[in-house]
């Protein structure tokens, strides 16, 4: 079997300048499957498949929210932490937009445009976590220390 080179993504750049350690996880990408495929292809749990969503407020102010693969967001409480009175998903468009990256290949490094981020607060609890690497079928494993370390995201719960 061919050895699978790392893809050069504007996230893995992210990651090598601030000396994340990682490791490299590609998979054959399925429109649409989301975390469950993801999780069934490398033979983990999904709980520990991160998602990466881009959502907007009222002001249309983009964030972006992790999440368990196995669990969805309460957009509601979310508002309610956040102090607006609505935060919902970002068209694929927009998304791309903010962040530089295709919907199933967004990853919260190297983001086109600097947005406040948010984390299920027991994902920090996580002894490792997947999380995707800035390309459609291909995630990295890391440390969930060093995904806080590097993001500073305000933990928050809003899994539902």
């Amino acid at each position: 079997m061919a050895k699978s080179k790392t893809p050069t993504t504007q996230a893995v750049r992210h990651l090598r300048q601030e000396h994340v350690v990682f490791t490299d996880h590609l998979y054959s990408y399925v429109d649409k499957g989301g975390t469950t495929v993801s999780a069934r292809e490398l033979g983990v749990d999904e709980h520990i498949v991160i998602k990466t969503l881009v959502m907007e407020d009222d002001r249309q102010i983009p964030l972006i929210i992790l999440m368990h693969g196995d669990r969805q967001v309460s957009t509601r409480e979310l508002a309610r932490i956040v102090g607006v009175k609505q935060i919902t998903p970002c068209t694929p468009e927009t998304a791309h937009r903010h962040t530089g990256y295709l919907v199933g290949g967004t990853s919260p490094f190297g983001t086109r445009r600097k947005m406040p981020v948010y984390m299920e607060e027991s994902i920090a609890a996580l002894p490792e976590i997947i999380i995707n690497g800035g390309k459609r079928g291909y995630l990295v494993r890391m440390q969930p220390a060093e995904l806080i370390r590097v993001l500073q995201p305000t933990l928050v719960r809003v899994g539902i």
